[in-house]
């Protein structure tokens, strides 16, 4: 008798968890592991946010069950941002929804939109979990190739009229894993556009929106005018303000979309902890030097691997946001037998390309999420591949 259902047994596990597994039984074996693959800011929460969430827990009215949208100070919070940040009005009763994360929000967004036995578009090189998602949800997930050539923006007019008949929801996510690409509002436009010509849901993962370098701002899709007639947005703090373990994020825009989300939610859970939600708010109104100081950190970082990576003949230019490094794995090497040789001849994790979908083979993720003296230990391991490598 088996206690697992056909849909679990034929899901394999996260890869993360697994490389989890695999890294504590390296640091048993007394090898000095570093791990660059999973994507876990190493950086606090700011003060002031745990402060706020402190001050909460004195209140015995948060330990109740929270409204099941969320309560209507974080909401009124995520409205405010999106218009400070982005000019972009949003009704706090109709278009804006708490998560548990983003993470969860992908995951429940497909089954609220889209039937069992439809399909959806999902970016190649892109996050697992849409794919996941989707066959948890008995919806088929069709790739949809991101090129290099391209900076790994959508070429629509690559798609075949067969899958765009097929297709009722569309995957995006920029600043992007693991590619760390970027686009300018005119990529949001197209995608508006393509799901108003055929009917399709256009949902984009702004995990990474407020981990930007330079002068590079993330726009948001909803600054397309008309936007929110197809588009739904998910926010999350676990990036921007080091929250990953507090799981609080947001849904914002498409009316529709949003209630048919509530619904499905409303039966699952109860929303998040009022005091997380509320320590959320004050992260989201505040004026998000916290957020600016890390990014000054990543791209420091950045700039450091960035230079061992050249140094070993792996070209790669410094991406302008989320705070990730997506490399060419060197010539005679797959995505797999790459990330297997930097473990075990340097110690150090990274991520295969493939695991992100078919067209992220021949590539490697490196995450910048480790202390600063970590990273330069990984750096120097990495440089001693040159001769290797190079040969």
């Amino acid at each position: 008798m088996s206690f697992t259902s056909e849909k679990i047994q034929h899901l394999p596990p996260y890869f993360f968890s697994a490389v989890d597994k695999k890294k504590k039984e390296l640091l048993a074996q007394g090898v000095d592991v570093i791990d660059l693959g999973i994507g876990a800011p190493d950086l606090p929460t700011p003060p002031f946010v745990i402060e706020k969430l402190k001050a909460e827990l004195d209140n015995p009215k948060n330990g109740t069950y929270s409204p099941y949208s969320g309560i209507r100070e974080f909401r009124e919070a995520v409205a405010s941002f999106y218009l400070q940040n982005y000019g972009v009005t949003l009704d706090p009763d109709t278009e804006v929804l708490a998560l548990i994360g983003s993470k969860e929000g992908i995951a429940n967004i497909i089954p609220a939109v889209v039937n069992p036995g439809e399909a959806i578009l999902v970016p190649d090189p892109g996050y697992p979990v849409y794919r996941t998602s989707a066959y948890l949800s008995g919806v088929h997930a069709i790739n949809f190739p991101l090129k290099p050539e391209n900076s790994y923006a959508p070429d629509f007019s690559q798609l075949s009229e067969e899958n765009m008949e097929k297709a009722k929801l569309l995957f995006l996510n920029y600043p992007g894993n693991p590619t760390a690409a970027t686009v300018d509002l005119s990529v949001f436009e197209q995608a508006v556009s393509f799901g108003k010509d055929h009917n399709m849901a256009v949902v984009h993962d702004a995990a990474y929106s407020l981990v930007t370098f330079g002068e590079y701002k993330a726009p948001s899709i909803l600054e397309v005018p008309g936007a929110k007639d197809v588009a739904l947005e998910l926010g999350s703090l676990s990036k921007s303000y080091n929250m990953t373990g507090w799981r609080i994020g947001y849904a914002v825009g498409n009316p529709e979309m949003i209630q048919a989300l509530a619904n499905l939610k409303s039966n699952i859970d109860t929303s998040q902890f009022m005091a997380i939600q509320k320590a959320a708010a004050a992260a989201l109104t505040s004026d998000h030097a916290a957020v600016k100081e890390n990014n000054d950190i990543y791209y420091e970082r950045m700039k450091k691997m960035v230079q061992a990576l050249n140094s070993i003949g792996i070209d790669v230019d410094l991406p302008k946001g989320a705070f990730f490094i997506w490399a060419s794995v060197p010539e005679g090497y797959s995505s797999a037998s790459f990330a297997e040789k930097v473990l075990t001849e340097a110690g150090v994790i990274i991520t295969p390309g493939h695991l992100f979908g078919p067209s992220g083979e021949g590539f490697f993720r490196l995450s910048m999420s480790v202390p600063n003296d970590r990273l330069d230990e990984a750096v120097k391991r990495m440089a001693n591949l040159k001769t290797e490598v190079k040969s």
